[in-house]
This record gives C-alpha cells, sequence and structure tokens, in this order.
C-alpha cells in the first residue's frame, strides 16, 4: 500500500490587534489535529502578545508551532508560492493587515503570506478584531472577499451554552479552523437542530 503524503502546512499569522488568546489557541487545535504550522508575528504583535499572555508570550506561541518567522524576513519559505501549504489564517487581524492584504501592500512577510495564498487561490481566512466598523473596514473585507479570502470575525455561538471564557475563545478558533477547511473534530460546536 501506498504511503499517504503529508499535507501540507498551515500559516498562522499573528498580529497586534488584541486576542492574543486566538491565536494560542488555533495553534493548540492545530498541533492536537497533527497538523503542522509555520508561524509569522506582524511587528506589532510582540507587544500585544506579551501584554496579553505575559513575556513567555511569544515563546508560547513559538513552541506550539513547526516554524516561527519574523516580519522582515521576506526570504523566509513562506514568502514563495512554490512553498507549498494548506492555507493561512491571521488571527488576530488587525485593521492595518487586513487593509494591507487588502490593497497587496506586502511590505512584510505577514503580508506577503497572505498575498501568496491568495494569488495561489489557497484558503486565507482572517479574523479581524475591530469594532465597530467605519466604512474603510467593510471596504477592506470585501475586498479581501473578493479576491478569494474569507473574512470570520471573532463571534462566538451564544447558542452553544458556553460556560467559560476558555469555551468560548475554542469555539470562535475552532471556527477559523472549520473555515480553512480543517475539521476542528470536538473543539468546535455543531448546531443539531431544535424547538422554535
Amino acid at each position: 500500500m501506498r504511503e499517504q503524503p503529508a499535507a501540507a502546512p498551515v500559516v498562522v499569522g499573528v498580529t497586534g490587534a488584541s486576542g492574543a488568546c486566538l491565536a494560542l489557541k488555533t495553534l493548540e487545535i492545530l498541533r492536537d489535529l497533527g497538523v503542522k504550522t509555520h508561524l509569522v508575528f506582524s511587528g506589532g504583535a510582540h507587544a500585544s502578545v506579551t501584554h496579553e499572555l505575559g513575556t513567555h508570550g511569544i515563546a508560547m506561541l513559538s513552541e506550539l508551532a513547526e516554524h516561527t518567522y519574523d516580519a522582515q524576513d521576506m526570504l523566509a519559505p513562506i514568502a514563495s508560492g512554490s512553498f507549498q501549504t494548506s492555507g493561512m489564517i491571521v488571527t488576530p487581524c488587525s485593521m492595518r493587515s487586513l487593509s494591507a492584504i487588502a490593497y497587496s501592500l506586502t511590505d512584510n512577510l505577514l503580508t506577503r503570506a497572505a498575498d501568496v495564498a491568495l494569488k495561489e487561490r489557497r484558503k486565507l481566512v482572517i479574523a479581524p478584531r475591530e469594532a465597530p466598523l467605519h466604512e474603510g473596514h467593510i471596504e477592506a473585507m470585501l475586498k479581501v472577499t473578493r479576491m478569494g479570502g474569507i473574512v470570520c470575525p471573532p463571534v462566538p455561538p451564544f447558542y452553544a451554552g458556553l460556560a467559560s471564557l476558555d469555551q468560548l475563545i475554542t469555539e470562535v478558533a475552532a471556527r477559523g479552523i472549520n473555515s480553512l477547511g480543517i475539521d476542528p473534530k470536538h473543539t468546535l460546536t455543531r448546531w443539531q437542530g431544535g424547538a422554535l
């Protein structure tokens, strides 16, 4: 029997938006599913990750990934379409990074990797973290959507009866992974129907 080829890795982008816990949970779920990840931080991510996860936050995220890249490493494998991936998720995604992706401003490795996903017609999932939204934010989301990206705001399923913040974070991360076309298994509560 022929051995099945290993699945291509997922690129995980982390920006300076609030919500580092989403990146952490996304990496944990992918690891538990046996999916290899290539992690890239934007320039602003270091400050927000450190603020929200503590001084070891960057190390915590990096330990969950197969490879970690600096935002300025434009020679990294994920900067090229010839490097096979299963797609990319940017979580959390700042409006700055979203806008750069929408307008093809590939000025760092994160936005370049996202641009590669779009040009190669691979899955690109973006979890924008901002509220309320103005017209520019919505326009950027529309542009990314029209290019084939998936805008997946971190919105919890309130019908799931979530009892803790950790459950909420898990559900939101699982929904992003599901949007990549990867089954997040038991971490995602699926609607079973019910009485109206």
